[in-house]
């Protein structure tokens, strides 16, 4: 994480309390159900906006010996406290529509209300945008989760804009409560989808993205030295990487033989790797006479058995925990 992206989460806060307002404005001036819906979910954004920029401060602090991964589980935790913001809010949402049902709302310049709801919008949009894609640019979870929630503002803000326009073509005041059902609807869908991501993120379960990136960076760069790669796991903190791994080699390799391998090996995979740095941790097996088979080693002196092909590697074979080998 770079402190630069605290420039962003502060952009995002400042504009999401403006949004915020306008909206207000929106819902005294025509007392709309469906457009003080969109209004109250923009309190959470401002809220989701200040917690995530505590979230950016925290995960640039540097590591401790109580922390000695880091802070960046902290963007896992940040974007499951926007999952349960929005979550709330389209549980909030819903609660008025089914009283907005029961006690229908007079309801009064639409038309102005219609024009500020284009302009708070149009603008979450362009905001959420950015912060996506920024995001994505910097592998930054919190920004990016703090753009989706601002875009699914933006989209909810849709359905409130087709509500406000029926409403005014037909006169048909139920539409009010009923476009709020469907604005909840999204809201509750995207907090769920937010809150999946950081129980997946905080429970440590693996990305296969991140996997399938570091096997072809492997393939890629597979030297005959490094006779298989298993056991393989990795942990995302933040914008750090920890791997760990079993590496066979030559079993007369000295220790200082070993060392330069697994230097190179390191090298290969961050120099390669673009989400962020890796820290590695990698256990070293000795070859047994079965690697021969596979052993890309030419000149090895102490070869036990013919070569017999070599054995491709995926995350079929890296993430077990056991040597390559033919099958008996």
């Amino acid at each position: 994480m770079k402190r630069s992206d605290l420039f962003y989460i502060r952009l995002s806060f400042i504009i999401s309390i403006f949004i915020c307002a306008v909206k207000f404005v929106a819902w005294a001036i025509t007392g709309s159900l469906v457009i003080l819906s969109d209004a109250l979910e923009s309190i959470i954004n401002v809220a989701a906006a200040a917690f995530a920029w505590y979230s950016i401060y925290l995960s640039n602090k540097p590591r401790d010996t109580e922390h000695p991964y880091g802070h960046g589980k902290i963007e896992f935790f940040s974007i499951g406290f926007e999952g349960a913001m929005i979550l709330i809010a389209g549980v909030g949402i819903l609660v008025q529509a089914v009283q907005g049902f029961i006690h229908p709302q007079n309801l009064k310049g639409l038309t102005a209300g219609l024009w500020l709801t284009v302009a708070g919008g149009a603008a979450n949009f362009i905001l959420g945008y950015f912060l996506v894609q920024t995001g994505k640019k910097r592998n930054s979870l919190t920004l990016t989760g703090n753009g989706k929630h601002i875009l699914s503002d933006s989209y909810s803000s849709i359905g409130v804009l087709v509500a406000v326009v029926l409403i005014l073509l037909t006169g048909y005041t139920w539409i009010d409560p009923l476009a709020s059902v469907f604005a909840a609807a999204v809201i509750i869908f995207t907090g769920f989808r937010l809150m999946s991501k950081s129980v997946k993120g905080l429970m440590d379960e693996v990305d296969m993205k991140v996997v399938d990136e570091l096997v072809d960076i492997l393939k890629l760069n597979r030297k005959s030295e490094w006779i298989d790669v298993h056991n393989m796991r990795v942990q995302r903190f933040g914008n750090y990487y920890h791997v760990d791994c079993h590496v066979t080699m030559p079993y007369y390799y000295s220790l200082e033989q070993v060392h330069d391998e697994l230097t190179k090996l390191d090298t290969v995979l961050n120099t390669n790797f673009q989400k962020g740095s890796i820290e590695f941790f990698i256990h070293t097996d000795p070859c047994i006479s079965s690697s021969c088979r596979h052993c890309l080693l030419t000149e090895c002196p102490v070869r036990k058995l013919p070569f017999q092909q070599q054995i491709e590697w995926s995350k079929e074979n890296l993430l077990p925990n056991k040597k390559h080998a033919f099958p008996e």
